[in-house]
């Protein structure tokens, strides 16, 4: 489908262009720019509503700065779509997410303009401060300016790096784009703090009034500066109680300001350009800004997938068979399940109750589970501590996030053996969002750790049977269980509950010369092979080993003696991973056989659909498949020959 920019945005190929531009021409490029977003994205899908909501900052920011040369940061990312248009890319966006074309997020090997690769949030203000410390060192005057959501601004990074800014004296500016979200509403105090500030009326309006009065004096403009910062800061002391917790931190405060006035952003956007140090302007926007449906169901656009632009309808596969679910809503149903059965099992979830499906234990029994915001230090931490009084917790957090509370797992969670249940989504590729969400490493930065228990289900059935062996009195000990984004294999998965002996897996079929191992739901992928594979005479065995730690040992032994050649298969890497496992309990008892490891191999692996990259890193049924016929090659060529 050919989808043309507007006027003045099919002439902008880089912010030199968009300089060029009047102010008053500043209102219709927001708008075209806005309408290119809408158009795009519903015919070729990707992140939505958060880029809408920061058009007009877009545009104002490569207005006013020199950027690249100025270092522009987006926090996370999935709102830097207008940015990745006004700097060169506006004709290929259209690949935007899909195999080989356009990253989602920010990437510095995509563009100069990309100053630092987002992904996961909160790391912009470090970022900033960084670049902005390295400018004043090597004598330069470059801007650094970090963009970070009230989301974002939650997680203990974003004070962590604010502590240092205020104290760092370099010239950085932070603007928090406050809209209430992040992918699902904000929580905690500081979200009711940014409320307090921006429903301030009296102190919103006596602001504009004293800047107003100041604008008109005679006097030098440091000098209105000067007494306006006074002013302003005795102001905010009258008026709110609790507006000074940047001030506190000597960060220079401004705002709030309407982030949908692209007139006043640039001139409040100059004006702070000008005052050296670490300042912070605060912007209200609206998530979803200028497609209705967006703006009244942030979380639902947020991605939400193909759609009709002008009726709203999102495109949903339909089909009169019954489909299986996605992993996360068994998770999420199951919960509720065991829920009703123990009393002390609770959920917590680092700001993703919609994309764990946690959202529905928090519908039904909101004592029971809990959205910490964007802290998965502080959500593990928590589960300890629930732990240590005779809670169950199911920590649900996605893997590539659950990198971020890697010390709390190993020192307050394992160290002390407590039964908190790990329960890791987006385990293995994730597809679109590429390498910062792919949960690539879970078995190895977890498989080394005394007293942990880590497993992965095959299907619905053995996810919903993981959940109820973790919470049994019998299981005292912090208990993994990965499994991946996307449906499993199961219409009909709601089967009854049995425990599962831990550390033992499973002879799926027997077979003659070889085996293949697998672990979780690419033992999907070995079915369909072994299929294919039967029909050309190859008869492989197959086990689901459920258990990376501790491994079942049993079965090895079986197989081993049994078999010389072997395949293992795991949607994660290679290095350390599953497979590394089978080749250490081979060398420690003596066993000789050829293994081929197929899982995420030791590069980068960028975004695309699912099925482009498993077959892309050859553990696809297909990949399978010619793992097994490579390792019989001989035999098949005998077997020819005949």
């Amino acid at each position: 489908m050919d989808i043309k920019p507007g006027v003045l945005l099919g002439k902008i190929n880089a912010p030199d262009d968009l300089k060029k531009l009047d102010r008053v021409q500043l209102h219709q490029i927001c708008d075209e720019l806005r309408q290119y977003i809408i158009d795009v994205v519903s015919v070729y899908g990707g992140h939505f509503a958060a880029s809408l909501g920061v058009v007009e900052l877009s545009v104002a920011l490569h207005y006013v700065y020199n950027t690249p040369y100025d270092q522009l940061i987006w926090d996370v990312g999935h709102q830097a779509y207008g940015h990745k248009i006004l700097t060169g890319r506006r004709d290929n966006f259209i690949t935007n997410r899909k195999y080989k074309g356009l990253s989602g997020f920010p990437k510095r090997s995509e563009s100069e303009y990309d100053t630092f690769g987002v992904g996961h949030s909160s790391t912009s203000i470090s970022a900033a401060l960084g670049m902005a410390m390295a400018a004043k060192y090597k004598g330069e005057n470059r801007k650094s300016i970090a963009v970070i959501g009230d989301g974002s601004m939650t997680a203990g990074m974003a004070f962590e790096a604010m502590n240092h800014a205020g104290v760092a004296e370099s010239d950085v500016l932070i603007i928090l784009n406050d809209n209430c979200m992040s992918i699902d509403p904000n929580v905690g105090a500081l979200k009711e703090y940014l409320t307090d500030i921006t429903t301030s009326h009296t102190y919103n309006k006596m602001r504009d009034e004293i800047w107003n009065i100041l604008g008109k004096l005679p006097a030098g403009k440091n000098f209105s500066r000067d007494i306006a910062s006074k002013m302003e800061a005795g102001l905010k002391g009258m008026v709110s109680k609790s507006s000074n917790l940047f001030e506190s931190l000597k960060i220079r405060y401004f705002g709030p300001i309407d982030g949908h006035n692209i007139t006043k952003l640039v001139d409040t956007l100059k004006d702070m350009r000008d005052i050296p140090g670490p300042k912070l302007l605060h912007i209200i926007t609206v998530k979803g800004k200028g497609y209705a449906l967006a703006e009244k169901d942030q979380t639902k656009w947020h991605a939400p997938g193909l759609f009709d632009k002008v009726t709203g309808e999102i495109y949903k596969k339909h089909s009169d068979i019954p489909q299986p679910p996605k992993y996360q809503d068994v998770f999420g149903h199951t919960i509720i399940e065991l829920a009703k059965q123990n009393a002390s099992i609770m959920g917590v979830t680092p700001a993703m109750p919609s994309g764990s499906s946690l959202k529905f234990i928090m519908g039904k029994m909101p004592d029971r589970a809990f959205d910490v915001g964007i802290c998965e230090q502080h959500a593990a931490t928590l589960s300890a501590g629930l732990a240590t009084q005779g809670m169950r917790v199911y920590c649900n957090i996605y893997s590539s996030f659950m990198q971020r509370a890697y010390d709390q797992v190993v020192h307050d969670i394992a160290i002390q053996k407590l039964p908190v249940v790990l329960c890791l989504d987006r385990a293995g590729l994730v597809g679109e969002d590429g390498p910062t969400h792919h949960g690539c490493y879970d078995i190895p930065y977890f498989r080394c750790i005394p007293n942990l228990i880590i497993s992965a289900p095959m299907n619905e059935q053995e996810l919903r049977n993981l959940m109820y062996t973790a919470q049994l009195p019998s299981t005292q000990m912090p208990f993994v269980i990965r499994y991946p984004r996307g449906e499993g294999v199961m219409p009909n998965w709601r089967t009854p509950f049995e425990p599962i002996t831990i550390g033992k897996g499973r002879k799926l079929k027997d077979g003659k010369e070889l085996a293949i191992l697998s672990i979780g739901h690419p033992g999907n992928f070995v079915q369909a092979a072994i299929r294919q594979l039967r029909t050309e005479g190859i008869d492989p065995a197959h086990y689901d080993l459920r258990f990376v730690k501790p491994i079942d040992e049993d079965l090895l032994h079986e197989v081993f003696q049994r078999y010389n050649k072997i395949i293992t298969v795991e949607d994660g890497a290679i290095t350390g991973g599953f497979g590394s496992a089978v080749l250490e309990f081979m060398a420690d008892n003596q066993y000789n056989a050829i293994v081929v490891r197929l899982g995420i191999p030791d590069r980068l692996v960028e975004h695309g659909t699912l099925k482009e990259l498993h077959k892309e890193c050859g553990y696809d049924a297909d990949g399978i498949a010619i793992a097994a016929r490579n390792l019989l090659q001989e035999r098949v060529a005998v077997s020819i020959m005949q």
